[in-house]
């Protein structure tokens, strides 16, 4: 499928100088003007170009974490899976992203606090095995290959 950057970035204009903050929590899922994105980064769909995200951190009233989620059924490391209505939801732990509320179009729902202290542990264990450990007595990471 041909992605219309063109489009998206018109869209994206009209909401940087036009749409209005609105209030939002951690733990809300709300459908989100994403985008059309490069490679395999999720992309927004119809002509808002948006999906649903789950709030995972709230930095401020303007920016925060969010987690894409999908309908289509995913397991595991990079995967929390919920239920909503009666229907099964995937949140993409790996493509996260730094958004303004800006983006933010329709709220849906709050994830139960319960389900979302285990996507945090799930997120925290996944980071936790994909960033290199910090060295002792170190603040700087371990590099990732040797240097020359």
């Amino acid at each position: 499928m041909e992605k219309d950057f063109q489009k998206w970035h018109s869209f994206k204009e009209d909401l940087h100088r036009n749409a209005e903050r609105v209030l939002f929590h951690e733990r809300e899922v709300w459908w989100c003007a994403l985008g059309a994105n490069v490679g395999f980064e999720q992309d927004g769909k119809n002509d808002t170009f948006e999906r649903p995200v789950i709030v995972f951190r709230k930095f401020n009233k303007e920016v925060f974490w969010a987690l894409p989620i999908t309908t289509q059924e995913k397991s595991g490391k990079y995967y929390f899976s919920y239920t909503h209505d009666g229907k099964r939801f995937s949140i993409i732990l790996s493509q996260m992203r730094l958004l303004d509320g800006k983006r933010l179009l329709r709220k849906v729902t709050t994830l139960p606090n319960t389900e979302f202290q285990e996507l945090d542990m799930q997120f925290h264990v996944l980071v936790k095995q994909t960033i290199p450990p910090l060295l002792a007595g170190s603040r700087r990471p371990k590099p990732f290959m040797n240097q020359v």
